[in-house]
């Protein structure tokens, strides 16, 4: 035990050395040391590294070294507990073989005490055996990992061909009728009282099989914003010391995950998750009538060729054998014949590192449906720069007029031709949420039953608290706590979801019918649709050709609103003070909403920091950090001796950044981009001609950001009405960031491809300039490395909207709920924070790595501002230069750019 002792003390302490791919940077050695000792403490701490000085390997090495170790302290303290039970019971053995000279019945006590050391003893040998069994296990899959794919594929694939051949035959001789629609009803009801929550995920084959079902051990929880920052992570990993050791999984969506092409062709997030959960439904039917249940006779049920026990437990073994991305897990996902979605929920229990998106761990019901379990583990949030907008998004929702008239009309129609086989219980619910979004309808100024398109509304905007909205709706007297139990255990939204995708376009849904002829009209639409299920049983499912339609039509396919309004549902289930309740009325009732504003998001993330062993809030720019402190640690009732902070500076050397404040122009006009002055010709004029300047000095690409979409079309019109956008277009080729996601990578391909080939070939264009906006696709997490992003361009500050409701709104709670600070209210600080928090990220973009230099030039005379430039990243802050005039500021990139040029030759 001395020894024990011994070895806490020195890991308190912290490591002398981690293991890494190079020889780390000083910051980088502190970062692991601080990291190193924030875990080892239990705490939450706020680490701030800039972009390119490595953080993503200093998180790895430094937190999996540390769960090395305490594995490691785990298993000598198990040992020598072990080593202790068994001599005490050995003693007491002894001592009772000895007799005692005492008149009292001790026998009692002795019994009592040798029971709880032999259970404390069998425990420590269970734990210890699952322990040696899990780790030979491991050894056992990375060893033979190849080998055993190679073997079982051919197996697996075989027997998946018999089954769907069976499977084929099943679904041409077994009639159709009535029975199929058994999937659709609601099971009998029992509430929290009665029964046990069961489990939602992957149940296995063979109860007596123990391999799907382990025990979680100690883990970290690595989450990020995007799957492309989540994958650059994973890529990190593997090119670390710990590649070969770890066991990794990364989780993701079924549309992601999702291999089967089937379901892969409907989409949409719904339809692609109602469709494989009744897969998976389909799948456990399937089971118990092949186990000898009897189930009713009816049209052979649609069953996943990839979400088999057996090749599930094949590709869990890849997972867990070795590293993989999600591009990765699609391939070892086809190559096993198996469901990569499924496969990497059941490998979380055994792995020691999950690599997964922000939404998983920070919403409650998302973490509980993919089986992540906090208790005791290590959260590490990265690019947590916007962690509380990204909780208040996540927790906030918005319904249309259009919607819940939707929901109603499907909700009716499903009741009304399933009342007879539904129990009394379920349809009191179902009339209770009935009730509540009538209630919804009528805020908004909407009558039930109405086509929602031709009701007119009164335009405007009013902003309620919780509870005077549900006095407002007529909804006060419904408890929405017990609705919010019985949406999550009835599982009604997917319910609905099936009965409205299986009779879509059939005249069953149709929310525009009136009153008179709805009965008429699900008969008929009925009638047509079991006529079409003779010809073409797979005529519902036929997904959309257009997957590029317009948004309304994405909206009519999507195969129910029913599960917004029940987001919408266990939204007003938070409390009064923590949000509000907008009501948006815009002329029509369609197009009017309702909309739940989350105020606090501290309430969501205490928790988290409440379960979690620690949590680790990273990024590469954090500040301010104590109004970040304040509103996300504080409010969560984190202490301050909980709480610890790391900043770093750069690993580049100051001569490789050359940050400047622009305040004019080149023909002396002021450069004032507030409100007021932005839209003027002449401001938009000479922000041309400082683009004009920059791009005939600076080699490669320029990436100028712009505050909002809106302005940056506003600018570039003016800009080709001028002239001024042909100028910039005989010295660098125009990029624009794209409108839809899916296509930033081509973008970004072509840019790139174009700035090589005038690095090769000088004639005319020296590079390539790309306009993109701050907040957009291309201002966070985005590698503008070397010559992709020899400047940055800043147009203006990306100021909020103050007129904004909801920010208003904020603010308000702000400053009722935090204290004044340096003068300024929280509503206040929260303006300038929000906008310097921008700034910071996209002037990230340029400097990726120790080698690298660039230019960042802000054009605005408020960032020389003191209380500004005191926002600004801690690698820059301190080397800006404020520039009155453009001549100087001019004069200094241009000897900048050449001194790099004289060292390149």
């Amino acid at each position: 035990m001395i020894f024990l002792v011994g070895r806490l003390t020195n890991m308190e302490n912290g490591r002398l050395e981690f293991p890494f791919p190079y020889k780390p940077y000083d910051i980088q050695e502190q970062f692991m040391h601080s990291l190193y000792s924030t875990l080892e403490q239990g705490k939450v701490g706020i680490f701030e590294s800039p972009t390119g000085t490595g953080k993503s390997l200093s998180l790895i090495c430094g937190a999996l070294s540390w769960l090395s170790d305490h594995e490691e302290r785990k298993r000598q303290e198990a040992t020598a507990l072990l080593q202790e039970g068994e001599k005490s019971l050995s003693t007491s053995a002894a001592q009772s073989t000895s007799g005692s000279s005492s008149t009292e019945p001790d026998w009692i006590t002795d019994f009592v005490q040798k029971k709880a050391e032999r259970d404390l003893v069998s425990k420590l040998k269970e734990e210890e055996l699952k322990r040696r069994k899990r780790e030979e296990r491991l050894e056992m899959i990375r060893n033979n990992v190849q080998l055993k794919y190679a073997i079982k594929r051919k197996s697996c694939e075989e027997d998946e061909a018999i089954k769907l051949l069976q499977h084929s035959k099943e679904e041409q001789t077994e009639p159709s009728g009535d029975q199929e629609d058994e999937e659709h009803i609601i099971a009998e009801y029992e509430s929290d009282d009665e029964s046990k929550s069961k489990n939602k995920f992957l149940r296995a084959e063979d109860d007596d099989d123990d391999d799907l079902n382990e025990e979680h051990v100690t883990k970290i929880y690595y989450c990020s914003r995007t799957h492309s920052q989540l994958a650059q992570f994973v890529h990190e990993v593997q090119k670390s010391p710990f590649s070969k050791d770890i066991s990794l999984v990364t989780l993701g969506s079924r549309q992601n995950l999702c291999i089967n092409d089937e379901v892969r062709r409907l989409g949409s997030i719904q339809r692609i998750n109602d469709r494989c959960m009744e897969m998976q439904k389909n799948k456990h039917e399937k089971q118990h009538h092949e186990e000898g249940v009897k189930r009713k006779r009816g049209a052979a049920k649609s069953v996943c060729p990839y979400n088999k026990a057996s090749a599930l437990q094949q590709m869990r073994d890849g997972v867990l054998g070795s590293v993989h991305d999600i591009e990765q897990l699609l391939k070892l996902g086809r190559e096993t014949h198996s469901c990569p979605y499924y496969a990497t929920r059941i490998s979380i229990p055994p792995a020691q590192l999950v690599v997964l998106p922000y939404q998983m761990v920070l919403h409650e019901a998302t973490r509980r449906a993919a089986g992540v379990q906090l208790k005791g583990q290590v959260v590490i949030i990265d690019e947590a720069h916007n962690l509380s907008d990204t909780l208040s998004c996540i927790h906030s929702t918005e319904l249309t007029g259009a919607q819940l008239c939707r929901a109603r009309s499907q909700l009716t129609q499903y009741a009304d031709r399933y009342k007879s086989r539904l129990k009394a219980k379920n349809l009191m619910y179902i009339k209770q949420i009935l009730f509540v979004i009538e209630g919804l309808v009528r805020v908004l100024g909407g009558k039930v039953g109405q086509n929602p398109q031709s009701q007119t509304t009164q335009a405007g905007t009013e902003m309620l608290t919780i509870n005077n909205f549900l006095f407002k709706a007529q909804i006060d007297n419904i408890n929405l706590f017990k609705l919010q139990r019985y949406f999550e255990k009835s599982m009604i939204s997917r319910k609905l979801c099936g009965f409205v995708e299986k009779y879509a376009g059939s005249g069953v849904t149709l929310h525009t019918q009136s009153s008179s002829n709805k009965e008429n009209r699900r008969t008929e639409g009925l009638n047509r649709y079991l006529q079409s299920l003779q010809n073409n049983q797979s005529s519902a499912q036929v997904p959309p050709t257009d997957q590029q339609g317009s948004a309304e039509a994405e909206k009519v396919l999507s195969a129910s609103p029913m599960m917004q309004v029940e987001g919408f549902f266990m939204a007003l289930t938070n409390s009064n003070t923590d949000g509000r309740v907008v009501i948006h009325k815009q002329g029509t009732l369609s197009e009017s909403s309702i909309k739940f504003l989350l105020l606090n998001p501290a309430v969501h993330f205490a928790e988290v920091l409440k379960e979690c062993r620690a949590v680790i809030i990273a990024g590469g720019t954090m500040q301010p950090v104590s109004d970040f402190k304040q509103e996300l640690l504080f409010a969560a009732g984190v202490g301050e001796e909980r709480i610890t902070e790391f900043s770093c500076g750069h690993v580049i050397p100051p001569e490789n950044i050359l940050p400047l404040v622009l305040c004019s122009g080149p023909s002396g006009q002021e450069l004032d981009f507030t409100f007021k002055n932005r839209d003027s010709p002449q401001m938009m004029d000479e922000m041309g001609r400082v683009l004009s300047n920059i791009c005939n000095v600076v080699p490669g690409g320029v990436v100028c950001f712009f505050p909002s979409y809106e302005y940056s079309r506003r600018i570039i019109s003016q800009w080709e009405t001028s002239g001024a956008l042909t100028r910039l277009a005989n010295k660098k080729k125009i990029f624009q960031e794209p409108k839809k996601a899916n296509q930033v990578e081509q973008v970004l391909g072509e840019f790139t491809r174009c700035i090589q080939r005038c690095a090769v070939d000088s004639s005319g264009l020296t590079g390539a300039l790309l306009f993109s906006v701050v907040g957009g696709k291309m201002s966070e997490g985005i590698n503008f490395s070397d010559d992709l992003g020899r400047c940055v361009v800043m147009v203006g500050m990306p100021y909020p909207n103050i007129k904004s409701p909801e920010l208003q709104e904020k603010m308000s709670y702000l400053d009722k709920h935090l204290p004044h600070s340096q003068g300024k209210s929280p509503g206040q600080a929260l303006i300038e924070n929000l906008c310097m928090k921008a700034v910071n990220q996209s002037i990230g973009r340029a400097i990726r790595h120790r080698g690298d230099y660039s230019s960042i030039v802000l054009c605005d005379r408020r960032y020389a501002r003191p209380a500004t430039l005191s926002k600004l990243p801690t690698w820059i802050k301190d080397r800006t230069g404020t520039y009155t005039t453009f001549g100087p500021a001019f004069a200094a990139l241009r000897k900048f750019f050449l001194e790099k040029k004289q060292k390149q030759v």
